[in-house]
């Protein structure tokens, strides 16, 4: 679960990490009022939304005056922002951060990830914040600095020294610096956050650490665990369907393709999109019904599906292990019966009760039925169906 900057910051500061003051405001006459009682000359505006590389794609202003204030506050809510992050269509922008300005030494990166591979939280950390830490980590690698910690012993003060010598702190600012991702981690591992991202974190000219910007995301396995978080959701930023999709218990991602995809098991369901792409087909989306599928899950996933207009045919690619596939062709008809399926719909069935299925589906009278045997020949089949290679 991702959520906006400023609910970010406000984490933060519950965990002693320093942070410019700002207030969110969702107009722009609350704007000017938020600047006014921040105080001070100068202010930044900035877009919230749920995707990184607002400043490139204009989306962090600096304002000079109220009336500033005010006409980048009119000029971004209910504009789409564009980011690498983001698709082509952008998204809304329904609310900014007015905060106050801040005087920059130098600027830094710095997150907490883990290494899947090392199965350990790492500190990430470069002296070149401020910009886009892919890029550095692609042309310049020498530039991060990755310090994993065990978890068993948790983050101890030599970890942040390795890092601020890396980053090339002065000895006046080490401490502070060690303070400041001793926090960090703790705001890490305490709300069991995927990431925690200070990007820039700056060091003012009072020789002070503040994380400029604030980036958090949350595994949703662990939201039991903190409603408090759970309830900072914004739905307005994430994909109807998929949030339509997680209240019915199924496991859906929308993409940008054509071709529908239902399947069980991520795995088996990641090879079927990697087939679709091989034939020169672009898939719509990722959707596994899971183990425990049955008719009425099965048919919300075609009514998920179907909403996406670009879905120009579906294939359905099940291996009847747990899952039963006569569950599965049931689940066909009762979709056939609640939605409209106007699209090709392609059909490999293997494994549990899969002759049952086809012949479920062979005496239910729907015409745009295509069954297939295999995976290769479902994907051609399916590709075709939605109009060949894109």
């Amino acid at each position: 679960m991702n959520i906006h900057e400023y609910q970010a910051k406000e984490i933060l500061r519950k965990y002693g990490i320093s942070t410019p003051k700002g207030e969110v405001a969702f107009n722009a006459d609350e704007a000017v009022q938020n600047a006014k009682k921040l105080g001070g000359s100068v202010w930044v505006v900035k877009a919230q939304i749920h995707a990184g590389g607002r400043g490139l794609g204009g989306g962090v202003k600096l304002a000079k005056s109220l009336d500033e204030v005010k006409s980048l506050t009119n000029q971004m809510i209910g504009s789409r922002l564009v980011t690498h992050q983001t698709t082509s269509e952008g998204k809304e922008v329904k609310k900014v951060y007015i905060e106050e300005g801040v005087n920059i030494k130098q600027e830094f990166y710095i997150s907490i990830a883990l290494n899947r591979t090392l199965e350990m939280p790492m500190i990430i950390a470069s002296s070149s914040g401020g910009t886009d830490i892919e890029e550095i980590a692609k042309h310049t690698p020498d530039k991060i600095a990755k310090i994993c910690i065990d978890p068993t012993i948790g983050f101890q003060k030599f970890h942040g020294k390795e890092a601020a010598f890396k980053l090339g702190l002065s000895v006046e600012t080490m401490n502070d610096f060690v303070e400041f991702v001793s926090n960090l981690y703790k705001t890490y591992i305490n709300n069991d956050a995927d990431m925690v991202e200070i990007n820039p974190l700056i060091l003012t000219e009072e020789n002070k650490f503040l994380a400029l910007d604030a980036k958090i995301n949350f595994d949703d396995n662990a939201l039991v665990r903190h409603k408090d978080i759970e309830s900072l959701r914004d739905f307005d930023e994430e994909n109807e369907a998929e949030t339509e999709a997680k209240r019915s218990n199924l496991s859906y991602v929308k993409l940008n393709g054509n071709v529908g995809c239902m399947v069980n098991g991520a795995g088996l369901a990641m090879a079927t999109m990697d087939i679709i792409k091989y034939e020169g087909g672009e898939p719509a989306n990722f959707l596994d019904v899971g183990g425990g599928a049955n008719p009425q899950t099965v048919a919300k996933g075609f009514e998920i599906i179907l909403k996406d207009k670009n879905v120009k045919a579906i294939f359905i690619n099940i291996f009847g292990g747990i899952v039963r596939c006569d569950r599965v062709a049931n689940g066909i008809l009762e979709a056939a019966k609640i939605t409209q399926v106007n699209v090709p719909i392609v059909v490999r069935l293997d494994g549990t009760n899969a002759d049952e299925a086809k012949e479920i589906l062979q005496k239910s009278g729907i015409k745009n039925i295509i069954s297939v045997s295999n995976l290769s020949e479902g994907a051609k089949k399916a590709v075709n169906a939605a109009g060949g290679n894109q």
